[in-house]
């Protein structure tokens, strides 16, 4: 460990600006022009969208769902100045990633079966791209939620060793974080902290590996799968000294305060996302996870007087599916300005939304029935060339790994397969 205690000493100081192209020097831009950052935005509506509202009317043998033209229906309507930006999926799924609600702990990682007692998750999606691309921002990727949940996960990201991380759900932290920098004395307090932490690994690794000498093979495997928590940790470590000593960028917008009153969920969430572009912007980070959890609120959406997961479960009544209605087409406007905001900053030779692959679904096709089959899927910006919508069968649902893995592809991420699927998915060309 002399190695780690070295660097925690010797960790230099560097500036950390946002991404300026027009910092690259003239000459250096003329012989080879800068490529421009790519990111990943990852959004989980964990309760789903009425499917009849989100596809439109059950498809049939006479009039089946196809794919091309952008599909007309009420909620993706209200995303039509978008249409030409983003792509919509239908019959697509995890396979075998059932157990209702339990499915958010597979929603970016596909690992089968998440209600079962034995189940173990795997790495998530934004934690395979955050490897390759999050190494050159303050943050390798950023984990949020609008609110903590009493239900289930509220955070998508899983580490490798398949551990949830925790996710953070207050904008004002979130932006100290990225943009206030602390006073000489608060640094060396957190320089120690750190340093503290790494003491402790010392310890545990040093227990750890004696204990493992005396396992059995399955504690071995748990062992394991421990110590690539613990190196996890320990680069997480390193690295947080080396950017504790760069200067942060100035904030380019005043400190937000956070939304007390739980039932604002909406404007939580369009706060959140305003905190997301600003992270992106200032190149604070590439990767970002967000749940828009609602479960146990009442939302402040005119005519909701019910709260979101009982809705959920309407029983087809007509009174509990137009409440309902109304927070969905809440949440989709507010992603709408999200996808607006982005389209709005300028970067290279077009918007912050072409260099951001902006995706946003749900582990339940239909939370009336707990049914994590056909999924809502939309997928934005990324430089792909959006067809509109592609269809795929309802039955038989196209797994979501190719998704994921065609996704990986355009990022410039290595890699062969996704959840033991090894390709693409047909008909989404950049």
């Amino acid at each position: 460990m002399t190695n780690r205690r070295q660097f925690l000493r010797a960790a230099g100081a560097t500036i950390a600006l946002p991404f300026l192209q027009s910092l690259c020097p003239a000459l250096a831009r003329a012989a080879a022009p800068l490529a421009q950052p790519k990111r990943l935005v990852l959004i989980h509506v964990p309760l789903g969208m009425m499917p009849q509202f989100f596809f439109g009317p059950k498809p049939t043998a006479d009039a089946p769902l196809v794919s091309g033209a952008p599909l007309s229906t009420p909620y993706l309507d209200l995303l039509a100045e978008h249409r030409g930006h983003f792509t919509t999926f239908s019959g697509m799924s995890h396979p075998d990633v059932d157990g209702n609600h339990h499915a958010s702990h597979s929603f970016l990682t596909g690992a089968r079966h998440p209600g079962q007692p034995t189940f173990r998750n795997s790495i998530s999606l934004d934690q395979l791209v955050a490897e390759e691309i999050g190494t050159d921002t303050r943050f390798p990727f950023l984990s949020l939620s609008v609110r903590k949940s009493e239900h289930y996960s509220d955070s998508l990201a899983v580490s490798r060793a398949g551990v949830s991380i925790p996710s953070e759900t207050s904008p004002k932290r979130l932006f100290r974080n990225m943009f206030v920098a602390g006073t000489p004395e608060e640094k060396a307090a957190t320089l120690r902290r750190i340093e503290a932490g790494g003491s402790v690994l010392d310890l545990v690794l040093d227990k750890a590996s004696r204990l493992g000498k005396a396992a059995s093979a399955d504690d071995r495997a748990r062992v394991d799968q421990y110590f690539q928590s613990v190196r996890e940790l320990e680069r997480r470590l390193q690295r947080s000294v080396e950017w504790e000593n760069r200067p942060k960028p100035a904030a380019p917008a005043p400190e937000p305060d956070d939304i007390a009153d739980a039932n604002r969920v909406i404007d939580r969430s369009k706060l959140m996302f305003e905190m997301m572009r600003l992270a992106m912007q200032s190149d604070s980070t590439r990767v970002m996870t967000l749940s828009l959890s609602t479960f146990s609120v009442v939302p402040h959406v005119p005519g909701v007087k019910n709260e979101t997961h009982g809705l959920t479960h309407h029983g087809n009544e007509p009174e509990k599916i137009a409440e309902l209605r109304k927070i969905e087409e809440a949440q989709i406007v507010a992603f709408g300005g999200f996808l607006q905001s982005l389209r709005d900053v300028n970067e290279g030779g077009g918007s912050l939304l072409d260099q951001t692959q902006v995706l946003y679904g749900s582990c339940l096709g239909n939370a009336n029935s707990h049914s994590n089959q056909n999924l809502p899927i939309i997928l934005a910006g990324g430089g792909f060339k959006h067809p509109g919508h592609l269809a795929f069968n309802e039955t038989r649902n196209e797994p979501m790994a190719k998704l994921f893995l065609t996704m990986l592809n355009r990022l410039g991420v290595e890699a062969d397969s996704f959840a033991s699927f090894s390709s693409t998915l047909r008909g989404l060309d950049s």
